[in-house]
């Protein structure tokens, strides 16, 4: 009952926040400069002209009305047609998305891989120079943005010393037998290696440039953990035992010190995602980010108003299962 409970209060919770990012998203949008009908249409245009653009986009109705009736469309699964693109948003979104999961999950990736490995690295040479040399790193991946590493990588890798692709998704000359949008992972499951290869060309780059501060956060706190294990009394006990100091870290350690390196992961891979607006414009790739960009300089209000809406979803579903998997991994949580 008390999960049942709790499981309620959480959809409670998450509708009220939904709904109120969707007013103030709606509202500042409307507030701001500029007119996005004026924008469609030509120098010459007569009053008549912009009246019926005004009307076909519900824009001469109250900012009240126009709110409910676009509230109540969403409801339905109608989020309205992109003023500068002339198409229904769910299908602009919803196309561009499966690219930006792509790229934020290859970087969460990176981020866990090589976080990981400077923690265990740290904790196993701990309180000696390579420690105070992987700290000087994860200070460094810290205190840059992840756009400046973006900038720094397309000239080290992209112009310098040309390794990587630095614009776009994937190759225009390649033939793309796809069903959905997810290329990575179908051209994996076809066993189209070239394609694969060629995607993940044009994704490390960006990838890494979100990963490397994600990474230096899990390696700070990932570390911390394991050395605030290091010293229970399993972990005495097994070393006791004879084994090594690396089979200590990964086997007695290492799954203990997780839960609370997992639960910064899980919130900092939200703000990975918001991260790729600028990543993915920089690389001219085709995400959501991108797209997201080219919907504020046009003022296409209904496309606005769904990506943010979509990311919100993001976010507050992914905060969701963290703590879902937090208390299932956590004992104590589970069987209180």
């Amino acid at each position: 009952m008390t999960a049942l409970r709790a499981i309620l209060t959480r959809a409670v919770m998450t509708a009220i926040t939904l709904f109120g990012v969707a007013v103030i998203v709606f509202v500042v949008i409307r507030i701001a400069p500029g007119d996005p009908i004026a924008m469609m249409l030509p120098p010459g245009a007569s009053d008549e002209d912009i009246a019926r653009l005004r009307a076909l986009y519900g824009l001469d109705k109250s900012v009240v009305e126009q709110f409910f009736i676009w509230l109540g469309n969403v409801l339905h699964g109608d989020f309205g047609t992109s003023i500068s693109i002339r198409q229904p948003v769910a299908r602009i979104v919803l196309n561009r998305l499966p690219a930006t999961l792509e790229l934020s999950f290859l970087a969460m990736t990176i981020a866990i891989v090589f976080g990981g490995f400077l923690a265990f690295t740290a904790t196993r040479y701990r309180e000696s120079p390579l420690e105070t040399g992987i700290d000087l790193i994860n200070g460094i991946a810290l205190s840059v943005p992840d756009f400046l590493w973006g900038l720094a990588l397309i000239l080290l890798l992209g112009v310098a010393w040309p390794v990587f692709e630095i614009s776009g998704r994937v190759s225009p000359s390649l033939d793309l037998p796809f069903v959905t949008q997810f290329y990575l992972i179908e051209s994996i499951v076809r066993l189209r290696l070239d394609i694969t290869l060629d995607l993940i060309d044009h994704m490390f780059m960006p990838a890494l440039a979100l990963a490397l501060p994600l990474a230096a956060v899990i390696a700070q706190l990932l570390k911390v953990s394991l050395k605030e294990t290091m010293n229970q009394d399993y972990v005495m006990l097994a070393r006791t035992k004879g084994f090594t100091e690396g089979h200590v870290i990964t086997n007695e350690a290492f799954r203990n010190a997780l839960l609370p390196t997992l639960t910064l992961t899980g919130v900092q891979l939200t703000f990975l995602i918001g991260g790729t607006v600028i990543i993915e414009r920089l690389f001219s790739y085709e995400g959501l980010g991108n797209l997201a960009i080219d919907a504020v300089i046009n003022r296409d209000l209904p496309l606005i108003q769904g990506i943010v809406l979509l990311f919100a979803v993001i976010f507050v579903g992914i905060n969701l299962a963290v703590d879902l998997l937090y208390t299932l991994l956590n004992p104590r949580l589970r069987h209180g």
